[in-house]
């Protein structure tokens, strides 16, 4: 396989709705988990770590919803 061939199958280079939610949730999971670490609150901690696993479910749904990478 040529460069030039598996760069047009990868030419999102994972750039979807899917991708983007999912990094958007995440992101702002490990935000709040450390917002709670810092200030010493366990129950904002718990709140920012379930959102990291919630993020890939989103992301997996949205996937199959047709709005990922084909």
């Amino acid at each position: 396989m040529s460069q030039t061939h598996a760069a047009a199958e990868h030419s999102s280079h994972g750039s979807t709705p899917a991708a983007w939610t999912l990094v958007v949730i995440v992101t702002l999971g490990f935000i709040v988990a450390t917002a709670g670490v810092v200030v010493g609150s366990w129950p904002t901690f718990w709140v920012g770590a379930a959102l990291v696993p919630i993020g890939g479910i989103v992301g997996l749904i949205m996937k199959k919803a047709g709005l990922g990478q084909h």
